[in-house]
């Protein structure tokens, strides 16, 4: 059950930021957070007040359903018209309490996505290619603005690992469900007696931390520099351009070298750094509130498999949810994308809701 004093705080808030707001008294900064936060119980306004006047509604229809002197056809009209105020409460509650679900202060940033060859030799680097791919397809799809950080590539176009920023709008909430162990089963192009195999690859979705969200000081640091290799270890470069960045505090080591400036290397190392700092403070706090993280969609578990990836058969499935979309080309071209993350994310707030209950 919903308290009505928490309903009746939402009507009160949204009351006062509308007076402040047409008041013309506050500052531009203060505008600007007011109208987001009058903008975000505007969409639910409506709903807080048809639930406060549940009460008084049902006790009037009830009242006209129990008085004697009422004729049959009134007694009818008023009984169906609580019928479907009782319909209209059930589902009022259901908005409410996802309204009233903790938010998760991440949902609007943009994210860094981190793709790693697992266990399958070149087999499993061909299928850290392709998911790359997938997500390309996926970002060029919505017009999300996706660059490459640091790549890392393997024979016959593979990828040994690849993180690339993805920016627009609300990234994280639409990424943050792709965290585990992707699982693919095919048979390979090397493969001459027709066998599947099956290999892996790991993607790690972090929210991308701004210099506001994760303070780093240099005293933190240790830098290294060194030359950059290319594959067999040759040199790449003949000045020492790549750049090693050791966050001493947390003991986080990021490397990069795709630039062939050193204060490039070094300004996407700290990017990376950041977002890797601000993923490992929020794990602390969600691991304080819950202890059971890992029966949650979206806690960011690497060695969790979440995904297989069935090419002889043609389908996907989601191991967390138990769906199977029989569509793999179609999924892999980013096309249905958008409908397992749905299933993913309802799935994830009927879980949440359960715990309020």
């Amino acid at each position: 059950m919903i308290p009505i004093q928490k309903v009746k705080e939402i009507i009160s808030k949204h009351s006062l930021l509308e007076k402040e707001l047409s008041s013309g008294k506050i500052s531009k900064d203060d505008f600007a957070f007011k109208s987001k936060e009058y903008s975000d119980l505007n969409e639910i306004i409506s709903t807080a007040k048809e639930f406060e006047n549940f009460e008084k509604n049902k006790n009037e229809l009830e009242n006209m359903i129990n008085d004697e002197k009422n004729e049959t056809e009134i007694k009818s009209i008023a009984n169906e018209e609580l019928k479907q105020l009782q319909i209209k409460y059930d589902i009022n509650v259901k908005k409410l309490k996802l309204f009233l679900l903790p938010k998760d202060e991440a949902d609007t940033k943009n994210a860094m996505i981190e793709i790693r060859a697992g266990t399958g030799g070149l087999e499993a680097s061909l299928f850290a290619s392709d998911l790359f791919k997938m997500y390309e397809k996926i970002s060029n799809k919505k017009k999300w603005s996706l660059e490459i950080i640091s790549i890392s590539k393997s024979e016959a176009g593979g990828l040994k690992e690849v993180i690339c920023s993805i920016k627009g709008k609300n990234i994280y909430s639409s990424l943050k469900y792709e965290s585990g162990v992707h699982r693919v089963q095919r048979v390979p192009q090397t493969e001459t007696q027709g066998r599947v195999h099956t290999s892996a690859a790991t993607v790690a979705v972090l929210p991308e931390a701004e210099e506001v969200d994760i303070k780093i000081e240099e005293k933190d640091l240790r830098i290294d520099v060194f030359r950059s290799s290319g594959p067999g270890g040759q040199s790449v470069n003949t000045t020492d351009s790549a750049v090693r960045i050791t966050h001493i505090p947390t003991g986080i080591v990021v490397s990069q070298q795709d630039e062939k400036s050193q204060i490039r290397n070094r300004e996407k190392g700290l990017k990376i750094l950041r977002s890797r700092i601000y993923e490992m403070e929020r794990q602390k706090r969600d691991d304080q509130r819950s202890k059971d993280r890992k029966s949650k969609i979206g806690s960011g578990d690497r060695s969790e498999r979440i995904r297989t990836y069935n090419f002889p058969q043609g389908r996907v499935t989601d191991h967390r949810i138990n769906m199977t979309i029989h569509k793999l080309d179609q999924f892999m071209e980013g096309e249905i994308f958008d409908n397992m993350i749905e299933n993913l994310s309802l799935h994830a707030q009927e879980e949440e809701l359960k715990n309020l209950n």
